[in-house]
């Protein structure tokens, strides 16, 4: 794997924990409960230190850390936004958008591990921060059909 092609797959992880970051503080902002508005901002601030911790091995195979998200998000949250201040969206259908937020950063964290031949120290940074998203797609998830059981 070149520098180039390494500098590439972690700016698409730095999007997407940029993208994380957005999505889960649009999300909180939408959020009932003070508890899930927590977990929420919690979880946007964990994918902002995810995307941070990427940027120097970005610097060190040569390349510019990526200073945003993808647009396709961006137009997402835009979505969201406007379906909140609507009035359509209930806990369930936030925790929907944030378990869709999470299985799009599983795809991605699968796919640069799939198709990248990282330096093991890099892997290992990586294939850790994918365990992350691993388990916080999973309490979405269990908090979402909590949520849905009660309504």
């Amino acid at each position: 794997m070149t520098n180039d092609d390494i500098v590439d797959t972690l700016n698409d992880l730095i999007a997407t924990g940029k993208d994380g970051e957005s999505g889960f503080t649009a999300c909180a902002k939408h959020a009932i409960s003070g508890e899930l508005k927590r977990q929420l901002a919690d979880r946007a601030l964990e994918c902002q230190r995810a995307a941070a911790e990427l940027q120097p091995y970005v610097i060190q195979y040569g390349g510019k850390p990526s200073r945003s998200g993808s647009a396709s998000e961006a137009l997402h949250r835009g979505w969201v936004a406007v379906r909140g201040s609507l009035g359509g969206l209930n806990e369930a259908a936030v925790l929907e958008e944030c378990e869709r937020e999470e299985g799009v950063a599983l795809t991605r964290y699968r796919k640069a591990l799939s198709h990248a031949t990282l330096p093991s120290a890099l892997r290992t940074v990586v294939e850790r921060q994918l365990e992350g998203v691993k388990h916080h797609h999973d309490q979405i998830k269990l908090l979402r059909d909590r949520v849905k059981a009660i309504s």
